[in-house]
C-alpha cells in the first residue's frame, strides 16, 4: 500500500516537472514547493550606487511582500519596481536570498536544471524530454554569454526553430516563458520585427540610476516577467517593425548633389529616399514630389532646395494602427531600430502589400464556408447533419470547419454527394485547411504561407466543379 502512495506521489511530481518546463514561467511558489526556499525567507534589493536597501519577505503563498507598506507581488520584477519606483528592472537578478546569498535567479537555475535531469531520469530519454534538455542547454548557453556582454545574434526565424516553429503563432507563449525562465529577453523584440530581423539574446539589466532601465543596445528593457501580473501575453499587435525589415536605408548625405539622389532613385525604383548625416541623424527625404516642387519654385535647384525636413520617424515597435494616418497623408515613415538608427522604412505599398496578404486566406475561407454549407443544405436533410455533427445546432449557418468533417467522413453521408472523388484524401486536406483556418482567425502577426493560401484556392476550385453534383 505504502508503495502504492509513493508511486502516486512520483507519478505527481514528474506531472509537476513536466508542468513547469512545458512553457509555463517559474514562480517564487515553484521555489517554495521544491524546498529551495522557505517561508519568511529575507530578500534583500541593493541598490549601490545610490546606497539605497530595500527589503521583503517571501510569505506561506509564494508572495514577495515588501516590508515598506506591506504591499505582496506575485511576480519578483513588479516587486521590484514598486520597491525602488523604477518602470523597470528584472527583479529575479535583482533580488537576494539573504540567508543564501545568492540572487533569486540563481535558485531559479537550480530548479530547472533539477527539473530537466528528473525529468529526462523519469522519461528514460524519451524525445520529447530529450527535446527540451536540448532546448534549456541552449538557452543556458545563451545566458551564460549574454552574463559575459557577448550576447548572442540570431534571426528570428532561427530563434523560433529551436522551438520547432516556423512561425510566431501557437508557440509564442511558451518561447517567452522558457526565455523569462532563463533570464533572457531579445533585443529588439522578437515579436515586433520580420522573421529575418536578427535580435540578441540578452538580460535586461537589475539596477539602473533611470526611472527606466534600458538594454545594451539603449531601448527600454522589459522585465522578464513582467508576465506574472498579467502584463505582455496577450500581445497580437502589428507594428511597424513587422514591416520593415531593419536592415538599412539607401540614402544620401546633405552635401550630395540632386543628380546623385535621383539616380538611386531611378536604380531601385525608389519613390524617396533618405538623407542622413549619420545613422541616427535624419536631415529630411527626398522625393519625386519635393523634387517636382524645388523645381517649380526656381530653376536651378540643389539637393538641400528638395529636401523635406518633415519626414516622419517612429520606433520599430509602435503600433501599425497607430501610423496609418501619418502614412496616409505622406505616404511613407522612416523606422528607427533597437539603438535609435534610421534602420528601415515602411510606405503605403507596404501596407497594402501586408493587408492584402492578410486579407486573401479570409476571402478563400469565406467562400469555402459558404460553399460547403450550401453543398450539405443541398445534399443531406437537417436532422443528418445535426446527428453527425453531434452537437445541437438550429441551421446550416452554424456549421464549422470542424463540423464539415464530422460530417463527410460519415460514408453515407459523403456517398450522397455523389462525388468520384476518394474520401479520406478530401477529408485529410479538409483538416489542413481547419488548420489554416484557426492560424488565420488567430491574427499571427506572420503572412499565411503562400502555399497554404494555394491550397485555399485549389480547394475552393475543386468544390466549384463538383458542387452541382450534390
Amino acid at each position: 500500500m505504502a508503495g502504492g502512495a509513493e508511486t502516486e506521489r512520483d507519478d505527481e511530481a514528474a506531472a509537476r516537472s513536466m508542468y513547469l518546463i512545458g512553457g509555463r514561467r517559474v514562480t517564487v511558489s515553484d521555489l517554495l514547493e521544491a524546498g529551495l526556499i522557505r517561508v519568511g525567507e529575507a530578500l534583500r534589493f541593493r541598490r549601490s550606487r545610490i546606497g539605497v536597501t530595500y527589503d521583503a519577505t517571501v510569505t506561506e503563498s509564494g508572495l514577495i511582500r515588501l516590508e515598506a507598506g506591506g504591499e505582496e507581488f506575485r511576480s519578483p520584477s513588479r516587486a521590484a519596481m514598486v520597491a525602488a519606483g523604477m518602470r523597470a528592472v528584472d527583479g529575479w537578478r535583482a533580488w537576494l536570498v539573504v540567508d543564501q546569498d545568492r540572487m533569486l535567479d540563481t535558485v531559479r537555475q537550480e530548479l530547472l536544471d533539477r527539473v530537466i535531469s528528473r525529468v529526462a531520469a523519469e522519461a528514460n530519454q524519451r524525445n520529447e524530454d530529450s527535446e527540451r534538455r536540448r532546448i534549456h542547454d541552449r538557452l543556458r548557453q545563451a545566458r551564460k554569454r549574454a552574463d559575459e556582454h557577448a550576447p548572442e545574434r540570431i534571426s528570428v526565424r532561427d530563434l523560433l526553430a529551436l522551438w520547432g516553429a516556423s512561425d510566431r503563432g501557437d508557440q509564442v507563449s511558451r518561447i517567452e516563458a522558457d526565455l523569462a525562465n532563463h533570464g533572457l529577453t531579445t533585443s529588439p523584440s522578437f515579436r515586433a520585427v520580420t522573421l529575418d530581423t536578427p535580435v540578441w539574446l540578452t538580460t535586461p539589466p537589475s539596477d539602473s540610476e533611470d526611472a527606466a532601465t534600458t538594454d545594451l543596445s539603449g531601448t527600454e528593457a522589459v522585465p522578464a516577467d513582467e508576465d506574472d501580473e498579467g502584463g505582455r501575453d496577450l500581445d497580437v499587435r502589428l507594428t511597424v517593425g513587422n514591416l520593415s525589415p531593419l536592415q538599412g536605408v539607401e540614402s544620401v548625405g546633405p552635401n550630395s548633389t540632386l543628380q546623385e539622389a535621383i539616380t538611386r532613385m531611378e536604380l531601385n525604383d525608389y519613390s524617396q529616399l533618405a538623407v542622413l548625416s549619420g545613422p541616427r541623424n535624419l536631415r529630411g527625404a527626398v522625393t519625386w514630389r519635393s523634387i517636382a516642387q524645388a523645381m517649380h519654385r526656381k530653376a536651378s535647384v540643389r539637393l538641400a532646395d528638395a529636401i523635406d525636413a518633415q519626414a516622419e520617424v517612429v520606433d520599430y515597435d509602435r503600433d501599425l494602427f497607430e501610423v496609418l494616418g501619418t502614412l496616409q497623408q505622406r505616404d511613407f515613415v522612416f523606422v528607427r531600430d533597437e539603438s535609435k538608427a534610421i534602420a528601415g522604412i515602411v510606405t503605403t505599398a507596404d501596407v497594402a502589400q501586408r493587408y492584402g496578404q492578410m486579407a486573401m486566406p479570409f476571402f478563400h475561407l469565406g467562400e469555402l464556408d459558404q460553399t460547403l454549407r450550401w453543398i450539405l443544405n443541398r445534399a443531406l436533410d437537417f436532422e443528418t447533419v445535426q446527428r453527425l455533427c453531434n452537437r445541437r445546432i438550429s441551421s446550416v449557418d452554424q456549421l464549422t470547419f470542424g463540423d464539415y468533417r464530422r460530417v463527410l467522413e460519415n460514408k453515407e453521408a459523403w456517398d450522397r454527394l455523389g462525388w468520384p472523388l476518394d474520401r479520406a484524401s478530401f477529408i485529410c486536406r479538409l483538416e489542413e485547411i481547419r488548420n489554416i483556418r484557426n492560424k488565420v482567425m488567430h491574427f499571427h502577426p506572420d503572412p499565411i504561407p503562400e502555399d497554404a493560401v494555394d491550397k485555399l484556392r485549389r480547394f475552393n476550385k475543386l468544390l466549384h466543379r463538383y458542387r452541382e453534383r450534390a
